[in-house]
């Protein structure tokens, strides 16, 4: 039943009158003749980002204006990465209600040209709802949306990008120019590749052809540029080939190549880390790659037969090849470094609802948004704790009502967004607005399903999560139909009408299979009904304005605007957290998710209090007191003692897959001790069940000596011959009293110091290494370790032989440090022997070894040269006769066991900080130090903290930088 202009709608639910007669828009959250800016209390705040490495100040706007309910770090986030204006200027924006305001009034007013909204009042009250709704922290769109609308600058309101191209020159040349206008904008695109004719085929000229893999370089190398050129995270873009490609073996291997070039560049002496100069020379580092593989070749996989690589012109056989060594050579790489990943082609092109006009032959960046090439999204995402409600008798559930209101109301605004928004192409701009493709998708399930007493890795939270997701593309879907009523229906509708109908029975029939498992679940499978029978009846009267609805990204900035626990569909990363506090510092709090969990599963207060306290102090709820182990489940993270099975996450995969019109970012980790087998088992369960595509990555798959530098050293010392001179040296030991000094060092966020005693007439003689907090094992070997450097020393072993040998040695922990002059290590090796280098020896002989102090290296950026004029020499030598401001005296065991006890310590109420020890900078850097373990996340481009994953991309916590989309 259509309702007119006549008579209100059933909350923000209203359904479309004839043609051009407009939405009646009811109220969700608001109250009539107050604005929700007047029901919150704004307060004062100043924002200053430091560099934690120098003190140095990375960003400051003082005064600005938010709730008081907005964290600091969700306020520095939006501050520094939103609000527009150059800093200092009256023209920058200085309040949170000027940045929802230039968004939503520009929403609001092309709503109302384009016809969307029935009178001035509907327009008002959406107004209103969408600034309640960002206001409070319920929903946000992607970040270009709140970089560019309302702004002077092209309208870009979407993250994601797919490209095409054809087999030509001019093809593959538009292919470069237009990618790098899509990474100038801090976007990022897909594509695929296999058009291009393989290297086995022949041009029309009679010689070869190039091949994919060939034109891949030119395409990394102008990505690369794009990034170092200014931009502060590198470029985002995914590079898909079909399994059927005569070139996808050397397609599969050429990230594995590359990481071999990595490891014995830097075992030759280059500098290889992030941002090293000699880095550049690697190749096909700025792409995620995936294979494209069918139900044909999944088949012929499970049967052990072969499968045909087919020319691309004609279609015919160029080879055969065993599809399981194929197969093979895929979760190889993968096992390695994580590449390449994989998509199902037959199941993605059977939820496509626009087939006649193409296939979808690729995705985004993060794996998310599939569909027409030369196409885009815009992405939106709510924040689901926003809907769980506690009843007066302490009872949870999911407010479905809610919920669904506020998905209509936001695909309602995205889907306005396409009649304003710019592209980066006039090809994605049309194919855009002829099919009106939308993003809309949720954070905080992770967070959702451990408070209500799920388990990430069980039937009841699958359940939920299937539920939810069901519901949100079924109300998605029900407003484009309506939408489609109002504006008309997408203009490629018409053609692919039958397809687009059939889709949305599929995801129905979906819904009607699916498994009720509780009383939380089971109200929102009745939801998700209602909002399916709707669309099927009211497509077939209206069709549908938008191609595609929904999707499940990373929500990496956006998340943690929304101070959301957790991104997208990820679980939750460790049951402690770090938290930054208003004024400064920052303080370790259990996560709020788990008392509320407790209370879910039936635990009274002071058992919570005791199992609170315990996850405290041990990070983890194993042999908590009075807590079940059946309920220990609930509490696994993707992190630590009790981590999610890599299955886990593919089974919540295939949970919400069936109800997405496009896919999911995700990576599924695996253990370090995962072997290929378990790839390969990972990628073919993830055909069987449903999914649209996978990435895997294999904890610290690359990190570590290689092979290939071992075999090469033991084959050059078989081939010497036996030397015949003997030397008898004496050892020169040092008196009682030495001169000495003690320097503490952070490496990767392990902590030591080091001692290192000198003969009275100049020279090294001993060095004493301690590490805290890193357990016997470690603490014993670097004892034994700096003994036996200590016996070489005085037996004659110069200093710079040491330091050859031992620097760019590379093993875990490694990372930044906390010393200006050597901010990146290789491991702590790595670091000590730079640092001995730069104390110890002559300039010329460091020089050569290519060790320098950062003054040195900032000298030689200013003059081309290392070397100090005689005034600055003679200062750089007072202060090197004065006690360094780095070093510390030697501790004894008594403080560092304190100092031990200190960092461990977290709180158990947010009403109790306590300091966060001053090492960690972010919580995946806390939760790396309380469990000991290597997070294999990259460091941040812009401020040198440690990233977290979001989906299949990072996210930095600490100044909202991510490396894929927003």
């Amino acid at each position: 039943m259509t309702e007119t202009t006549s008579g209100p709608a059933r909350g923000s639910r209203a359904k479309g009158g004839k043609a051009n007669k407009g939405l009646r828009i009811e109220r969700i959250h608001t109250t009539p003749g107050v604005h929700p800016y007047d029901e919150v209390t704004w307060e004062r705040r100043d924002v200053v980002m430091t560099n934690w490495r120098d003190g140095s100040i990375n960003f400051e706007q003082r005064g600005v204006e938010f709730p008081d309910f907005w964290s600091v770090n969700a306020v520095n986030i939006v501050t520094s990465k939103y609000f527009r204006g150059a800093v200092g200027t009256p023209q920058r924006e200085n309040s949170l209600k000027q940045l929802i305001d230039r968004v939503v009034k520009t929403y609001r007013d092309a709503g109302e040209k384009n016809g969307y909204f029935a009178s001035p009042a509907d327009a008002e009250i959406f107004e209103h709802e969408l600034a309640y709704a960002v206001l409070h922290q319920i929903f946000a769109f992607n970040s270009p949306v709140w970089f560019n609308v309302g702004t002077k600058q092209p309208q870009q309101v979407s993250a994601c990008f797919i490209l095409s191209v054809d087999d030509s020159m001019e093809s593959i040349l538009d292919w470069y120019k237009e990618e790098g206008m899509i990474f100038k904008g801090g976007s990022g695109a897909g594509l695929n590749l296999s058009r291009i004719r393989s290297s086995k085929e022949l041009l029309s000229s009679g010689g070869n052809a190039s091949g994919p893999v060939s034109f891949m370089r030119g395409a990394d190398a102008s990505a690369g540029t794009i990034k170092s050129g200014g931009a502060t995270r590198r470029a985002a873009k995914m590079v898909v080939l079909d399994v059927d490609h005569p070139d996808v073996e050397a397609f599969i291997e050429t990230k594995v190549k590359e990481e071999e070039k990595i490891r014995a560049l830097r075992d030759a002496g280059f500098d290889m880390d992030l941002g090293g100069e000699d880095i550049t020379s690697v190749q096909y580092q700025n792409a995620n790659n995936s294979v494209r593989v069918t139900d044909e070749f999944m088949k012929a996989v499970e049967s052990g037969s072969k499968f045909a690589l087919r020319a691309r012109m004609t279609g015919e056989t160029v080879e055969e090849v065993d599809a399981r060594k194929l197969f093979r050579k895929m979760a190889e790489a993968a096992h390695v470094c994580a590449d390449p990943g994989i998509q199902y082609d037959d199941t993605i092109n059977h939820w496509h609802t626009s087939p006649e006009t193409g296939r979808i032959t690729a995705s985004n960046p993060c794996s998310e948004y599939m569909h027409l090439d030369n196409s885009s999204c815009n992405l939106a995402s709510l924040n689901l704790m926003k809907f769980l409600r506690d009843d007066d008798a302490g009872n949870q559930s999911f407010d479905a009502e809610r919920f669904a209101k506020v998905v209509e109301l936001v695909i309602t605004a995205m889907d306005i967004s396409i009649c304003f928004a710019d592209f980066p192409t006039e090809k994605i701009g049309e194919t855009t607005r002829a099919f009106r493709q939308l993003g809309i998708g949720y954070a905080n399930l992770g967070a959702l399903l451990m408070a209500t007493g799920h388990a990430y890795d069980s039937d009841g939270g699958r359940a939920l999560a299937g539920a939810i997701t069901s519901l949100m593309t079924g109300t998605s879907y029900k407003r484009s139909a309506e939408l489609a009523a109002v504006v008309g229906p997408y203009d490629g509708y018409a053609r692919n009408s039958e397809a687009h109908k059939r889709v949305m029975k599929q995801h129905s029939d979906a819904n009607d299979a699916a498994t009720r498992m509780d009383d939380l679940d089971t109200p929102v499978w009745a939801a998700a009904t209602e909002a399916w029978q709707d669309v099927l009846r009211l497509g077939e009267k209206n069709g549908f304005r938008n191609a595609q609805a929904s999707v499940l990204a990373p929500t990496g900035t956006i998340g943690l605007m929304m101070d959301c626990d957790t991104t997208g569909v990820e679980p939750d990363l460790a049951l402690v957290k770090f938290k930054k506090l208003v004024g400064g510092g920052s303080m370790q709090i259990v996560n709020n998710t788990v008392p509320k969990a407790l209370k879910r599963l039936g635990y009274q207060p002071e058992q919570i209090e005791a199992i609170v306290e315990h996850i405290a102090e041990h990070g983890n709820v194993v042999d908590a007191p009075g807590l079940k182990p059946e309920h220990y489940e609930v509490f696994d993270c993707a992190m630590g003692e009790r981590s999610i099975s890599p299955m886990g996450h593919v089974r919540m995969m295939a949970a919400a897959q069936p109800f997405l019109s496009g896919a999911i970012s995700k990576t599924v980790n695996m253990p370090a001790s995962s072997t290929v087998e378990d790839v390969e088992e990972i990628y073919l369960q993830g055909w069987k069940l449903g999914t649209k595509a996978l990435a895997v990555y294999v904890e610290n798959s690359k990190v570590g000596q290689p092979l290939s530098a071992k075999a090469k050293e033991e084959k050059k010392a078989e081939a010497e011959p036996e030397k015949v001179v003997e030397y008898r040296p004496v050892r020169r030991r040092l008196p009682k009293g030495r001169p000495g000094i003690t320097t503490s060092f952070t490496v990767g966020g392990a902590e030591g110091y080091m001692t290192a005693n000198s003969y009275p007439d100049d020279g090294l003689g001993e060095v004493f290494l301690k590490m805290s907090k890193q357990g016997s094992t470690l603490a014993g070997m670097m004892d034994a370790f700096s003994i036996a450097v200590s016996v070489g020393l005085q037996y004659g072993v110069p200093l710079e032989t040491y330091v050859s040998k031992f620097t760019n040695m590379r093993f875990e922990p490694a990372g930044m440090t906390d010393d200006t002059d050597v901010r990146m290590a290789q491991s702590i090796v790595d670091y000590i022997f730079r640092r001995l280098a730069l104390d110890f020896l002559p300039f010329e002989t460091r020089s050569a070894l290519g060790i320098h102090s950062a003054a040195e290296r900032q000298r030689h950026l200013e003059t081309g040269s290392y070397e100090a004029t005689e005034e600055e020499f003679d200062a750089d030598a007072l202060a090197q006769s004065a006690p360094k401001a780095e070093q510390s005296p030697q501790v004894t065991p008594r403080e560092e066991a304190k100092d031990a006890k200190d960092a461990q310590r977290t709180v158990t109420e947010p009403e109790a900080p306590a300091p966060a020890p001053r090492e960690a900078h972010n919580s995946t850097e806390l939760l790396e130090m309380q469990l000991g373990l290597n997070a294999d996340a990259p460091l941040c481009f812009s401020c040198g903290t440690k990233m977290r994953r979001a989906g299949s991309c990072y996210l930095c916590e600490g100044c909202g930088s991510t490396s894929g989309c927003s």
